[in-house]
């Protein structure tokens, strides 16, 4: 089957996501099968089914820049997360957070003010970066094709908990290049010790029997549809209880 723009946006209705809101999208491209017009398509269904609110993909470049190569450019510095952040971030009226390992880019209300500050952190996740104002918003985090492993809100989550290990206790020097050329340091702490995001996959089930995670389908592509504010009330539960959650690979015991 080919997938067009109108039946993507049937099936983002279906999603029941506001459109007045805002969305965070992580996404596999080839996992939405054929559409018609290929990646721009799928890139116009989400702009025009957000087109009241606030459409947010990351832009991150964790993968490249560090203290070897330190300097980050909001216009040139390519996303290292996928094909469709990279597509959209060029695209007219999108603005792209200075954040030098995790920007975002935004499209609609509010971008400018969402996307604005980040640079003034020197953690990724910070409580007032863009990942806690997806909070304060009340956003919805739509994993397309990908599943909990892609989900960075949790890395915010564990942040604000002050999660023990999660961070380095020292600054790299980075740098951001703004879109005027200006260029501003950003000492900045990274994620360090295991890889706790290819961990997250556990509280999968947890998350949807408490309401914090819905099912549905895009093109061919497996959802997850995430709620900040219930996945964030029941992983600071979990993470206070038990700091290691993440530790193991693992799955989780039943309650007994």
């Amino acid at each position: 089957m080919i997938h067009t723009q109108a039946s993507l946006m049937e099936q983002l209705k279906g999603m029941g996501i506001d459109p007045q809101g805002t969305l965070l999208v992580h996404s596999s491209l080839k996992s939405i099968g054929e559409v018609q017009g290929g990646a721009d398509t799928v890139l116009d269904a989400l702009s025009e089914y957000m087109r009241p609110g606030l459409l947010v993909l990351p832009t991150h470049t964790w993968s490249y820049i560090n203290a070897d190569n330190p300097q980050f450019s909001v216009r040139q510095s390519p996303s290292c997360v996928g094909i469709l952040p990279e597509l959209f971030r060029k695209r007219p009226g999108v603005i792209r957070s200075w954040h030098p390992t995790h920007s975002v880019a935004a499209l609609g209300r509010d971008a400018a003010e969402f996307t604005s500050g980040d640079e003034r952190w020197d953690t990724p996740c910070a409580r007032g970066s863009v990942y806690g104002k997806l909070l304060d918003r009340k956003a919805d985090i739509l994993l397309l094709g990908v599943d909990l492993r892609r989900n960075t809100f949790i890395h915010g989550v564990e942040e604000w908990l002050d999660i023990p290990g999660r961070m380095t206790d020292s600054h790299e020097q980075l740098y951001t290049e703004t879109p005027g050329g200006e260029i501003i340091s950003v000492p900045s702490r990274r994620h360090c010790g295991l890889s706790w995001s290819q961990h997250f996959w556990k509280v999968e089930q947890v998350l949807e029997t408490g309401g914090a995670l819905r099912r549905a389908s895009f093109g061919d592509a497996p959802v997850m549809i995430c709620g900040t504010v219930q996945t964030t009330d029941i992983l600071s539960r979990m993470l206070l209880a038990d700091p290691e959650l993440f530790s193991d690979n693992e799955p989780l015991q039943p309650a007994t």
